[in-house]
């Protein structure tokens, strides 16, 4: 994993964030060779099986090539993911020494980052069933699907849920967001010059961010509705209205995701309406009250509001115009809806359509 030890050189010790993550990542579940190699068989099988469904609903990607997820464990995703984060990273680090003249972190400070790094990770990796990185992979196959078999499985036994049918279902919902990124060229230079120009805006004087940061918890609800996080709060309002857009985008995304596994799911995965209940419960409960304030922290409530607010609009947009419709989205950035319209998908129905 690349981390120069150069001029400019990370603040982050990321071969420490994934050792740490590795070694604080959950153990289990318990499964016998046979059945973890049918897990991975059924996950492999059934990720490319549920783009070529998502294809059809979405009308997406037809005659594209459908690549092959990564299976993998928890240690697999802490690698993967802090690989992912070290690339995301990268504009905010640049800024960062820039703005601080830290050239050549120590090594003692960068491994303390880097440990802090890696006990988010070894959190999460005990929670994800999948993701799509739209910035891993190669030229050859930009984008790297990744499914998480140990957390998959978990889930389907806390659920009691068929494994065939709640396997595809999760593949549904990854699925979508490979084709989201393979179907829409423009989509993942988007993304990418989003991360670098919230990057770019950022404010490096703590005490600015802190005084934001008070104002915002005591100020008005947010644009859609909610009470703005930290997050939200520490953020210049240039830095807000570029995560404004990227929240926008998330929940666009996730809400697909959640509408097309929903419209896909009645005709291949018979207990389809059971599994949402019991998801959506587990979903909204969590698990006790340390990952419930590890989740406000991380900003993981934010996370599950896209869900619910991007299928929302969603389902509200694909009622009024159809999916050819709602795929108008898809055309450029200046037809993705704004964060407000993500809660008023009439409003974008009008400006897209007239």
């Amino acid at each position: 994993m690349p981390d120069p030890a150069g001029p400019a050189a990370s603040p982050i010790d990321w071969a420490a964030a994934v050792r740490a993550g590795r070694r604080l990542a959950p153990s289990g579940p318990s499964v016998t060779a046979d059945e973890a190699a049918r897990v991975v068989a059924d996950l492999r099988a059934f990720s490319a099986r549920a783009e070529l469904l998502v294809r059809d609903t979405t009308d997406l990607g037809h005659g594209l090539p459908v690549d092959d997820a990564d299976v993998v464990d928890r240690p697999g995703w802490v690698a993967a993911t802090a690989e992912g984060m070290e690339r995301l990273a990268t504009p905010a680090v640049i800024k960062l020494a820039a703005a601080t003249g830290a050239r050549n972190p120590g090594q003692l400070t960068r491994a303390v980052a880097g440990q802090q790094i890696g006990f988010i990770l070894g959190f999460l990796s005990g929670k994800v069933l999948g993701q799509f990185d739209p910035l891993g992979g190669d030229q050859a196959k930009p984008g790297r699907l990744l499914l998480v078999a140990p957390n998959i499985v978990k889930v389907e036994r806390e659920l009691g849920a068929d494994p065939t049918d709640f396997r595809l279902w999760v593949c549904l919902h990854e699925s979508t967001h490979r084709l989201q990124f393979t179907a829409v060229p423009w989509l993942r230079d988007y993304f990418q010059s989003l991360v670098a120009d919230f990057a770019d805006k950022a404010d490096t004087d703590p005490a600015r961010m802190l005084s934001r940061a008070v104002a915002a918890i005591k100020g008005p609800a947010g644009p859609d509705g909610g009470r703005p996080s930290w997050l939200e709060g520490i953020q210049s309002p240039e830095q807000r209205a570029v995560f404004d857009r990227v929240m926008a985008l998330m929940s666009l995304l996730e809400g697909h995701a959640d509408h097309v596994m929903d419209a896909v799911g009645p005709s291949v995965v018979p207990s389809v309406t059971s599994i949402r209940r019991s998801f959506t419960e587990r979903r909204r409960k969590g698990s006790g009250p340390i990952d419930r304030l590890l989740r406000v922290l991380l900003g993981m409530d934010m996370k599950l509001a896209q869900y619910v607010n991007g299928a929302a609009f969603v389902r509200g947009a694909v009622d009024q115009v159809g999916m050819t419709g709602f795929n108008a989205v898809w055309q450029s950035p200046q037809t993705l809806p704004t964060r407000a319209e993500i809660a008023d998908p009439a409003a974008w129905v009008r400006r897209v359509h007239g």
